[in-house]
């Protein structure tokens, strides 16, 4: 069982990487040409909310409802029910992700005042919110269906070329903004081209893949069949909980509004940063797990449930605590080596170096929950997860006017950190939630060795701190050199932190194998 979740996880992993790769060469070309500007500030509006739809219809609350739904009804044996269940499902997302777009695109100006209110004294700007959203509101349509077969394809023990595809979504901005930014008045608005072109690439990527393994669904409109009844009952609850770090960022953005300009572009650079570990191996155990756990609670094996579950964990803990650490301790030599560069100005690298060392807090806490929501969507609970969600929103928005409020009120540099510090809070408040009920309803059971486990990753943890630390002081501020020295440096300083940590746990007794296998 757990070579097969490894692997998996390792498949989808290395894809991730690939693409996560691709959007630091995205990133690092999108702030040299255009900085933190209000044009840039604008697209991030622009794309955040399109973007957080994308998790509601996409992978988000939808793949959690339909994942779990489709493992029951393949358990039948029945191929005809199966392929009704695809058709039906199919028919009426296609159909609802339609008519959102469409109302988002009629509405945009409306859109954009309600999520940049900080720019009512502005028209322009708002004109050019609006103008970007007419843009990536169908963006949507392409990309639900995408996940659609993305989550068919999953189901099917098929993870390699659904995690392909956002390699394409960072091709076809890095291919926008070369060729078409010089076309435009406004340069950024390229990059919401970018954004629909990447979404028609990614369809047409998996649609015909499902077409080839002969499960591509016909589209097939009845709201009342009862397999988009189950999926809608399962979803709707999950609107909250499978998207709260978006919805988040979404109360952010509104906040961000209100403060200087680029602060909206800071705190995009360092969600971007922040999200490479989480999308490398949180998004990918928990993609993996929830298949097989969905496949244990209809087999009724509450153990192998059990297990599972507690290796997800355990995963986390190795790769998430140190990663956390990592962002933390190199966020300024990150931001500097990254973006400082073109219109992005050393400014700009340290506003974005300070949001990233608080969002960094968070990082482990934000992987926790990619395990622990697959344990509550297996067993087809989508409730218990909306109410941590919606506590975690409350509790986000209580932080942001707490920190970020006195802050911008006295005019002091770098507000949009209560923002981020209010986030990173609230995220490791939604993980301690999904945890505690879990361990109330007896669900999760942890396994014999946590204690020595956390304390072997704790002297791993104070190697690797020490490693970086050293390095950190004998080369000084990093944006003072040169660019190639820059990268030069920092990926001394990831490797040294790298080999630190490593040593640290086979020094504390730690052996790869017995932890792959546990």
């Amino acid at each position: 069982m757990k070579r097969g979740l490894l692997g998996s996880s390792a498949v989808f992993g290395g894809m991730t990487l690939l693409s996560r790769l691709a959007g630091f060469v995205r990133d690092i070309l999108q702030a040299s040409l255009f900085g933190a500007s209000a044009a840039m500030d604008a697209f991030v509006i622009a794309y955040r909310i399109p973007n957080y739809l994308r998790r509601i219809f996409a992978e988000g609350s939808f793949a959690s409802a339909f994942v779990p739904a489709y493992a029951a009804a393949r358990d039948q044996g029945d191929e005809a029910v199966l392929r009704a269940f695809r058709d039906h499902v199919a028919g009426a997302l296609c159909a609802v992700v339609l008519l959102v777009a469409g109302l988002g695109m009629l509405a945009a100006p409306w859109v954009a005042a309600l999520f940049a209110p900080g720019a009512l004294d502005d028209p322009a700007q708002i004109e050019r919110i609006a103008a970007m959203l007419r843009i990536t509101f169908p963006y949507l349509a392409f990309i639900a269906m995408t996940a659609l077969a993305g989550a068919i394809l999953n189901s099917h023990g098929r993870f390699g070329l659904a995690a392909l595809t956002p390699v394409l979504h960072n091709l076809a901005m890095i291919a926008a903004m070369l060729a078409l930014a010089p076309l435009f008045e406004v340069p950024p608005m390229a990059l919401a081209w970018g954004v629909l072109l990447a979404g028609v690439l990614q369809f047409l990527l998996l649609w015909p893949a499902l077409g080839r393994l002969g499960l591509r669904p016909r589209l097939r409109l009845d709201f009342r069949h009862p397999a988009v009844r189950r999926v809608g009952t399962l979803m709707l609850p999950t609107l909250f909980s499978s998207s709260v770090a978006q919805l988040n960022l979404l109360v952010g953005t509104v906040f961000a509004s209100l403060l200087v300009t680029g602060s909206q572009t800071w705190l995009y650079t360092a969600d971007r940063l922040s999200e490479f570990p989480l999308g490398l191996f949180g998004v990918a155990i928990g993609t993996v797990i929830l298949p097989h756990l969905s496949a244990r609670f209809v087999e009724g094996d509450q153990a192998g449930y059990a297990r599972a579950i507690d290796w997800g964990l355990r995963m986390v803990a190795l790769v998430g605590l140190p990663a956390g650490l990592g962002l933390l301790l190199l966020a300024g030599p990150l931001t500097a080596t990254l973006f400082q560069h073109g219109r992005f100005t050393a400014h700009d690298a340290q506003m974005a170096a300070w949001a990233l060392s608080a969002t960094s807090l968070a990082v482990p806490a934000f992987m926790l929950s990619k395990v622990l929501l697959p344990a509550y969507f297996a067993r087809q609970d989508t409730v218990t997860p909306m109410r941590a969600a919606i506590a975690t929103v409350f509790i986000n928005i209580g932080l942001m006017v707490l920190l970020t409020t006195p802050l911008w009120w006295f005019g002091v540099p770098g507000a949009h950190v209560g923002i981020a510090l209010a986030t990173a809070l609230a995220g490791i408040a939604n993980a301690v939630l999904l945890w505690r009920w879990l361990r109330r309803d007896g669900i999760v059971q942890p396994q014999s060795g946590w204690g020595r486990f956390l304390l072997q990753i704790g002297l791993g943890l104070v190697l690797m701190g020490l490693a970086v630390l050293a390095l950190r002081q004998h080369v000084g501020d990093f944006g003072e050199l040169p660019a190639l020295q820059r990268v030069a440096w920092l990926l001394a300083a990831v490797a040294a932190g790298a080999l630190a940590y490593a040593a640290g746990l086979l020094l504390a007794g730690v052996r790869p194998r017995r932890v792959w296998a546990h």
